[in-house]
């Protein structure tokens, strides 16, 4: 479940960058926090470094399995990898709809 909090982090990052956080600029954003270049980061996802640039500038979108398994791999919540993932494909087709994902106890 997305909290108040997480919600105006996003709001917040979002008007940084002026446009709305998808899955890739939300991966780009760890990696340059990292100060990982994309072929260090690419190696960290067990991908080529070019899937990672595409991935980052929304030339290539991953299933919700493969956002889950990035989540682990890099320590972030499996829930906001996959809700970005999924927003992403909503917005790829042109739904206005929100995304919320919440786990299954």
């Amino acid at each position: 479940m997305i909290t108040k909090q997480s919600r105006e982090s996003i709001r917040y990052i979002e008007s940084l960058v002026e446009k709305k956080l998808t899955l890739g600029s939300f991966i780009m954003s760890i990696r340059q926090g990292e100060e990982e270049t994309q072929a260090e980061f690419a190696r960290t996802l067990g991908i080529s470094r070019q899937n990672l640039c595409d991935i980052e500038h929304g030339r290539r979108f991953i299933s919700p399995k493969m956002a889950a398994e990035y989540a682990e791999k890099l320590g972030y919540s499996k829930k906001q990898f996959v809700r970005l993932c999924l927003q992403d494909l909503l917005d790829r087709e042109g739904l206005s709809l929100t995304v919320n994902v919440e786990s299954v106890a």
